[in-house]
């Protein structure tokens, strides 16, 4: 007895998982271009946090100290870096509020951290 393959159910939803899987890894989108396109599924972003401070670690290959740019406002830090042939441009939240002034960034084969002191920004209001 002959299988026809057309016949199948089974196909239908596995060209479906295929699609999704694609969907989800981004196949065929920045490939060519070396995944320039910022913080891809090859860069990993971790933020830490204690009772004292916020430590973000970003994975940069392929970009060199001098070409990387941080900016905090206490609620976020954005890391930017640009190289020939790599760009990222990310916006990152923190868990808490930190003090922006505080950071102290260190960067060394290809991994990225920095951390920030915590601030309690709230104060008490006299009602008069």
């Amino acid at each position: 007895m002959r299988r026809d393959d057309r016949d199948d159910p089974f196909d239908d939803i596995f060209r479906e998982i295929e699609r999704m899987m694609e969907d989800m890894m981004g196949a065929g989108q920045g490939l060519d271009r070396g995944d320039q396109s910022g913080f891809a599924s090859s860069t990993h972003v971790d933020v830490h946090e204690t009772d004292d401070e916020v430590r973000v670690i970003a994975d940069l290959p392929g970009v060199e100290k001098d070409d990387i740019s941080i900016q905090c406002d206490g609620d976020s830090v954005t890391v930017s870096a640009h190289s020939g042939t790599r760009e990222y441009d990310e916006r990152i939240d923190l868990p808490g509020r930190v003090d922006a002034r505080s950071g102290d960034a260190t960067y060394n084969n290809g991994v990225l951290e920095v951390a920030f002191d915590r601030t309690d920004t709230s104060t008490n209001i006299d009602v008069q």
